[in-house]
């Protein structure tokens, strides 16, 4: 049902196809020039923001008296394009805001007032909880697991190897951006579920009644995107649980602001 004037308000901002992708051109332009702004800072300071990344196993490296510890390279090449991943990671971890916000400014014209209302929520909450994430698997989940790995090495012995754990920087900072880029999307769970909600594709009782099948499902998430001890699987399991039931609530009250406006729209 659309709302009197909705109509009107549409049809006075339409444009030419032409006029659509040569405004579509400009925003592109915009977001590549702003990550290439952001890469190339982020380069010059890669190896700050590598040690940022590094610092959960130097403190585990510091807990335990170990202060001979290093990172190796094997590759010639492999340290600069270590820094040139860093610095494409930070690029569109900071540029992503302006980059949503091109896409929003795309996208806004098109849509009715009341959309524009109920869809900016939600592009908003998007970059937080994603940080969310990020900054629950640096400052826990990391620590935790680290410290689980770095028990691994082993002290020479009498008719025994010594094992020493001297990670490579390149698979270290795979491993951790695959890390920070999945939890921040397993974070994006409410996000997700509260816009599916607002466009009616699921419902809070829906998502209530298959809570079982949620939880086993973060069961098997959790056990798959973390490494294979407990500590570190319970603390992504126990937040997206809390995660599913605020989504239940976050549904649960748009459908409540749907229902007032349709009984608004009939009185």
């Amino acid at each position: 049902m659309s709302i009197p004037g909705q109509d009107t308000e549409v049809e006075n901002k339409r444009m030419p196809l032409l006029q659509h992708l040569i405004e579509l051109r400009q925003r592109l332009i915009y977001s590549l020039f702003a990550f290439f702004i952001a890469f190339g800072i982020a380069f010059i300071y890669a190896d700050v923001i590598f040690d940022f990344l590094v610092r959960p196993l130097v403190r585990v490296w510091a807990d335990a008296g170990l202060t001979d510890k290093r990172f190796i390279f094997t590759a010639m090449q492999e340290k600069f394009f270590t820094n040139v991943k860093v610095a494409m990671f930070a690029a569109a971890f900071v540029s992503f805001p302006f980059v949503a916000a091109q896409i929003w400014m795309f996208v806004a014209p098109g849509l009715y007032r009341n959309e524009r209302r109920a869809f900016l929520p939600f592009l908003l909450a998007t970059p937080i909880m994603f940080l969310v994430g990020a900054g629950f698997v640096y400052y826990v989940i990391m620590p935790m697991a680290w410290k689980f790995f770095a028990a691994f090495e082993q002290a020479a012995m009498p008719g025994e190897v010594a094992i020493v754990l001297e990670p490579k920087v390149n698979e270290y900072l795979s491993l951790v951006m695959g890390l920070i880029f999945a939890f921040g999307l397993c974070f994006e769970m409410p996000v997700a579920l509260s816009l599916m909600a607002r466009a009616g594709l699921v419902s809070a009782d829906g998502l209530a009644e298959k809570r079982r099948y949620a939880i086993v499902a973060i069961a098997v998430v959790a056990a798959v995107l973390t490494p294979p001890d407990p500590i570190s699987m319970t603390s992504l399991a126990v937040p997206l649980v809390i995660l599913y039931e605020i989504s239940i609530i976050c549904a649960r009250l748009i459908e409540r602001s749907l229902e007032s406006a349709v009984a608004g729209e009939g009185a």
